[in-house]
């Protein structure tokens, strides 16, 4: 399998990861959007039809068409992708393509479903009933979850890989179900929706959080912040056990990664928890321990043994600092999202209402970046404490790229094309926020004449 690669330089190996890496932060964020917008633009629609409230069905029809463009500039930065797994990595794909072709033929299959009925959605809204419109969206929420479900079995295949034997360097017994549903599967994929629905409820929130910053504190705008708000904040006490559950399949099948991501460099029992610190020739420096907590959340035995750096030789270690910084910040800014989610609750709790202080909408302004943020920390730590494999202790990512030279204006043209795509979005995305409160469709009727201030 080294074979292949024989013809990468290391600036080639730079390239190609950077360029993945560009590609893979991008979309997951559109990713997330396409998951968990449709189900909140379907709660806002369902609660305008049951309380005749012209404010939810205007924040339906707004939030869709926003939907739209999101899923149109996804398939772009999608299908890029799919050609970079074959174009950067043939090593992996050429070999292993056999064991985990399945998820990413599913994985199409709910794309297609998705975009099919998005359309009827967003052209059938007075075309249809309401409830046969309703129910037209409810595949949207359907395939967006299988599609991620589908995409995240594969990269759970790459930290867990089974489902085939090695024989003599050629793959048999393929077992391609078996392949999808590894062991890493279930926290991994339930992980990610969880994240989906934060990074969408919590940046919708954002939006309005900001408006109601600017004077704008009518009903329409409070419901704007309220409903993805909602929806983020039931989710975020249940990601923070999923999380839990994650780490602990980390401990106990990828044990250099966790070493990576606490800074432990020498093998012990009862090792402490870090909080902060810099890795430097060989051991974490400037961290805040709490005895004993890792071996604690690890093994649930505050005197479990945690494996360290130093079974390794320096080559098959990941990148320590960037690996603990990222599980730092992911945990972080996920425990600031939590208290901000308790917040609104027990205020709602108490008096059935937002919060009116303005620390409160600042906090909630910068929820969606937050929320994006831990999205991109928590997506780097999956993949760069995995290194240097590509399919975990299979596969070396150096063995799996393409030969061919110049990988790196494949990244320099990629990076334009990723740097057009976020200008254009940003700009139509602005221009429909700044267009006239009622969409001027003929079908959209029932809020004609709807004013918000």
């Amino acid at each position: 399998m080294g074979q292949l690669a024989t013809g990468a330089t290391p600036g080639d190996l730079v390239a190609a990861r950077t360029q993945m890496a560009v590609s893979l932060g991008w979309h997951i964020v559109l990713a997330c959007l396409g998951v968990g917008m449709p189900a909140i633009t379907l709660i806002a629609e369902w609660r305008g039809h049951r309380t005749g409230d012209a404010n939810y069905r205007l924040l339906a029809r707004r939030w869709g068409r926003a939907m739209g463009v999101l899923f149109a500039v996804g398939a772009v930065s999608g299908t890029i992708l799919s050609f970079e797994m074959g174009l950067l990595w043939p090593g992996m794909m050429g070999v292993y393509g056999q064991v985990i072709g399945l998820p990413f033929s599913l994985e199409g299959i709910a794309f297609f479903i998705e975009a099919i009925f998005l359309g009827v959605y967003l052209y059938a809204w007075d075309r249809l009933s309401p409830v046969k419109h309703l129910l037209s969206g409810v595949p949207i929420v359907v395939a967006g979850v299988l599609s991620a479900f589908f995409v995240v079995t594969a990269n759970a295949w790459m930290q867990a890989p089974v489902g085939f034997r090695t024989v003599r360097g050629r793959i048999v017994e393929v077992h391609p179900w078996r392949a999808m549903f590894n062991p890493s599967f279930p926290s991994q994929t339930l992980h990610m929706i969880l994240a989906a629905f934060m990074v969408a409820g919590f940046g919708i929130a954002s939006v309005y959080a900001v408006a109601m910053l600017r004077g704008r504190r009518d009903r329409y705008h409070r419901l704007g912040l309220l409903l993805p708000f909602t929806v983020a904040a039931v989710v975020a006490l249940p990601q923070v056990v999923v999380g839990d559950w994650a780490a602990r399949f980390v401990a106990d099948h990828q044990p250099i990664k966790l070493a990576a991501m606490e800074g432990v460099f020498e093998t012990a029992r009862g090792v402490p928890l870090h909080i902060a610190g810099v890795a430097i020739d060989g051991e974490l420096r400037y961290a805040v321990g709490i005895p004993h907590g890792l071996s604690l959340l690890a093994h649930a035995d505050p005197d479990a043994e945690i494996v360290g750096l130093n079974t390794v030789p320096p080559e098959a270690r990941p990148p320590v600092n960037i690996v603990h910084w990222g599980f730092q910040v992911m945990v972080g800014l996920g425990f600031a999202m939590l208290l901000l989610a308790l917040w609104l609750g027990l205020y709602w709790w108490r008096r059935r209402d937002l919060p009116r202080t303005r620390w409160f909408l600042l906090a909630t302004s910068v929820s969606g970046a937050a929320a994006v943020g831990a999205l991109e920390a928590g997506w780097t730590v999956t993949e760069v404490g995995r290194q240097p494999w590509i399919v975990y202790g299979v596969l070396r990512t150096a063995d799996a790229v393409n030969p061919a030279p110049g990988l790196v204006w494949g990244a320099v043209l990629v990076g334009i094309v990723y740097t057009v795509l976020t200008v254009a979005s940003v700009y139509v995305l602005r221009r429909m926020a700044r267009d006239k409160p009622v969409p001027i469709a003929p079908q959209e009727q029932d809020v004609t004449g709807f004013t918000v201030v």
